[in-house]
């Protein structure tokens, strides 16, 4: 079944990563076309406008048969049994699914714990409420389940919440943005100015510049308009 949207945001980049994200497909499977990049133009970036993008796509219908065992926790389905949960665990799933289910998001919910961390994922449809613009509405649900997590926990414990796929197709997306920006300022010699990101997404630049010669990274700004300058090596790196 092919479908269509149509996003706009503050950049292309943004536009299309809103775009799969809803169509839940990867950008080398859907279709893009631009209808309007709205970049700087002129001098200091006197006429800025958004941009908007129109996606189009292959969604495979899913078939599960009978004999597939589907093991995962299902948000709305009081018959589940599997693995017994630690309380936290329990507390922080059932916490996401009664946040999702008020939203009218029934997806499935798998969750796992490794050390300090409780991994939830979620899968299912029309996801986006749960996301937001950016990923605030997920970065929101995160921090307030971590809260519910570590209400009656005697330890410390962090939640890693992704809800449609968006944090690992976000990751790809920022760490081509930020090659992008370190090839940009390596050919021009001057520093490159990234969007705007929340901590995660900036730490993931860093991170993925470490290994990348004569560029160096730091950040400038207030939240939530903080971003990553990448700057050729040896150039100097204003106070902050």
């Amino acid at each position: 079944m092919e479908k269509t949207v149509t996003k706009t945001a503050r950049s292309v980049e943004e536009a299309i990563s809103l775009a799969i994200e809803e169509l839940g497909v990867s950008e080398e499977d859907a279709v893009i076309e631009v209808v309007e990049d709205g970049s700087a133009k002129g001098f200091l970036k006197i006429g800025k406008k958004s941009s908007t993008v129109r996606v189009t796509a292959e969604i495979p219908e899913r078939v599960e048969t009978e004999a597939e065992e589907d093991t995962t926790y299902y948000g709305d389905d009081e018959t589940y049994e599997g693995d017994a949960l630690s309380q936290a665990e329990e507390d922080a799933v059932n916490f996401v699914a009664e946040i999702l289910s008020g939203i009218g998001i029934h997806g499935k919910l798998d969750s796992y714990r490794e050390e300090d961390t409780i991994y939830i994922s979620v899968t299912g449809q029309d996801c986006g409420a749960a996301i937001g613009r950016h990923g605030e509405t997920l970065d929101a649900i995160s921090y307030l389940t971590s809260l519910v997590a570590n209400k009656n926990s005697e330890e410390h414990l962090r939640v890693s919440l992704d809800i449609g796929g968006y944090k690992k197709r976000r990751e790809a997306i920022v760490i081509s943005l930020a090659n992008k920006a370190a090839t940009r300022a390596l050919h021009t010699g001057e520093p490159v100015a990234m969007e705007a990101m929340n901590p995660s997404e900036r730490r993931i630049v860093h991170f993925a510049l470490q290994s990348i010669g004569g560029v160096s990274t730091h950040s400038e700004g207030e939240e939530p308009e903080r971003r990553v300058i990448v700057s050729p090596a040896g150039e100097e790196r204003p106070e902050v």
